[in-house]
């Protein structure tokens, strides 16, 4: 039992021993990180793998040389891309027997509900905007597939999502992991990230808005 829970302790703070499995095991290191970022965006029942801090873990560990970052982006893109597909057709093959299962709950409803209210809120681009908020990240694919969201659409917010995720967490690694004051605040600097980033929008939108009352 000690074993197991050391076991699932390693692969939750994987982030934090990064550095000595990349000194242990070398490249079999990229082979991990896939599994593990497939994983946490593949599969329901794995949303609590870390996600963000990893990929900047990765990221830090490349800018110093330990990892060769063509190979890094390209397994860190490939596997949220192939989670993301294999979480949408769990969804729309079983995934209202998966939610409404009295024998087996493997999902959590509040789990659902926060990634339906995205949903709701803004459409497909929640596909995108997930990618930053874990637990959400995991379920939307899958609600994206329950909802029966066509497949075409699903494909583009989600390559657009991971681009977007993995340029921004790996690099900002990259260039920016040596520096504690990143470091210690990366979530708050992720989500500066995203509020420059959508600024621009919601100005337009605040204009459209006064325009519609205006005429």
């Amino acid at each position: 039992m000690d074993t197991l829970t050391q076991v699932f302790e390693f692969f939750l703070h994987i982030d934090r021993h990064l550095e000595q499995v990349v000194t242990q095991y070398h490249t079999a290191t990229y082979g991990l990180l896939f599994l593990i970022v497939f994983m946490e965006t593949g599969l329901v029942v794995t949303p609590f793998l870390p996600g963000d801090s990893l990929l900047f873990a990765a990221g830090t560990l490349a800018g110093k040389g330990m990892l060769d970052i063509r190979t890094l982006y390209l397994t860190l893109l490939v596997a949220p891309l192939m989670g993301d597909n294999v979480n949408y057709w769990i969804g729309r093959l079983t995934g209202y027997r998966i939610v409404h299962s009295k024998r087996v709950r493997l999902i959590r409803k509040e789990h659902i509900d926060k990634t339906h209210a995205f949903f709701e809120r803004y459409g497909g681009k929640t596909l995108v905007m997930a990618r930053f908020v874990p637990i959400v990240r995991t379920m939307a694919p899958f609600v994206a597939g329950l909802g029966a969201m066509t497949y075409p659409r699903f494909l583009m917010f989600s390559v657009l999502g991971a681009f977007l995720w993995v340029t921004v967490c790996t690099l900002a690694g990259y260039y920016f992991g040596s520096i504690p004051l990143i470091k210690e605040n990366f979530s708050i600097a992720i989500i500066t990230i995203i509020a420059l980033s959508l600024m621009p929008a919601l100005i337009e939108y605040v204009r459209h808005k006064r325009r519609v009352r205006v005429g």
